[in-house]
């Protein structure tokens, strides 16, 4: 096809071989701890991690996808819009942190615990020093995975630091420290010295039309409730049950998240490129040979991990784990439904289809909280791996329905006000 060409394949390269990097020091992050330190501090750790993954969008909030959309259409008006974006991602940051430090405190853990959480909160929060975006907007692949990596590798660095140290978990929480500020620095540095020094080709009243609360609000909605329907599972676990049964669901989690990882460098590379096509280019995109062709490789995927997840968890976590054998089953069908949800996802990010995508994050992220809310309390994370499958179906048949009714997809559609130089 010919969306698949050489540049798209070099582009996956570039960013995979950093996010390679800090998936492998991730992981063996998560191993070192599973073998020395055991279920519970996986667990722990576990809600640190999400803590972590919900903050960056409520801190990006839509202006990640908008800025990096912004920057890949009109990259000489790349000034203002830095500007801009990181003025209002400053600000939710502030908001975020008082959030954060009240789920540390109503989060079971003992109180040395909680603090430990806490610090962890006021960390997240550096995630708006980052210009990744800026990064990923002009199709500099190779130091957006790089420059990402630096938290994972410092992560790691500070997990065998303190391998002979009853305070591992502080170790690690310096560690993301550190690797947070390495990375604002490796972005800034590279943004000082690439900035644009033409005339802007936009003026800055479209950049405001753009950028506007109602807009960005929007698209921050959808994302948030795209995190929520994916990932909130852990952080209610984390209230609602134990930390050994969030550290069996973590361990399964991330076996399947490691593959659904490798597949995001595919939708990552696709977005600025898929912004900027016609409806008929939109239309090819979703046709069903190419939905097809995802659905069958998440599903052979998804068999082999079903086949092997006894030896994969023993190997992997080691035979304290072995109880998530029947978590990793549940979950590995989760691969073939989120490949196709996460292709339609960033597809219609890309073609500025804010509010339908809102509508359908909304109605799986709802359907997944109240499922959680009526069993978890029972069946603990076995109905949280259950209420996932559900909650999928429910999003992908939301977002089939959206695409049937898009303005976007109908010959004749007129451009976004975005795509307007």
């Amino acid at each position: 096809m010919k969306t698949f060409q050489w540049p798209l394949l070099r582009s996956m390269l570039d960013l995979g071989s950093g996010d390679f990097l800090g998936r492998i020091c991730g992981i063996a992050t998560v191993l070192v701890l599973a073998h020395r330190c055991g279920v519970v501090v996986v667990g722990v750790y576990a809600l640190a991690q999400t803590m972590l993954q919900y903050s960056q969008p409520v801190i990006d909030f839509g202006m990640r996808h908008v800025g990096a959309r912004l920057v890949a259409q009109c990259p000489q008006a790349a000034r203002e819009i830095v500007l801009r974006v990181q003025r209002r991602r400053f600000a939710m940051a502030s908001a975020l942190f008082p959030v954060l430090l009240v789920y540390a405190a109503f989060a079971k853990l003992p109180w040395g615990l909680k603090g430990w959480l806490a610090a962890v909160a006021a960390i997240c929060t550096l995630h708006a020093l980052s210009l990744d975006w800026v990064a990923w907007g002009k199709g500099h692949m190779r130091l957006v995975g790089f420059g990402r990596s630096s938290v994972s590798v410092l992560m790691l660095i500070s997990v065998v630091l303190a391998r002979n140290s009853e305070q591992v978990l502080w170790w690690l929480a310096c560690g993301i420290f550190g690797g947070s500020l390495v990375q604002g620095a490796i972005f800034w540095s590279w943004w000082w010295r690439h900035q644009p020094v033409d005339k802007q080709s936009v003026a800055p009243p479209a950049i405001s039309e753009s950028l506007a609360w109602q807009r960005t609000s929007i698209l921050g909605l959808a994302t948030l409730c795209n995190l929520v329907f994916n990932s909130i599972d852990m952080l209610m676990l984390g209230v609602m049950s134990n930390p050994r049964e969030v550290g069996l669901y973590s361990a399964s989690y991330r076996v399947v998240n490691q593959v659904l990882y490798t597949y995001y460098l595919l939708t990552q590379v696709l977005y600025p490129q898929l912004a900027r096509q016609d409806v008929q280019e939109r239309i090819r995109m979703l046709s069903p040979r190419v939905l097809l062709a995802l659905a069958g490789a998440g599903t052979a995927i998804a068999a082999v991990l079903a086949v092997t997840r006894r030896p994969v968890l023993n190997l992997l976590f080691g035979a304290q784990f072995l109880p998530a054998t029947l978590l990793l089953l549940l979950l590995a069908w989760a691969i073939p439904l989120d490949f196709l949800t996460s292709y339609l996802n960033n597809a219609y990010l890309a073609w500025g289809m804010e509010k339908k995508l809102l509508l359908c994050t909304m109605i799986a992220a709802a359907s997944n909280v109240m499922l959680n809310l009526i069993w978890i309390p029972a069946y603990g994370a076995t109905a949280a791996a259950v209420n996932t499958l559900i909650s999928y179906v429910i999003f992908l048949a939301s977002l089939a329905l959206a695409g049937r009714s898009a303005r976007e997809l109908n010959a004749g559609t007129e451009p976004l006000p975005e795509l307007i130089a």
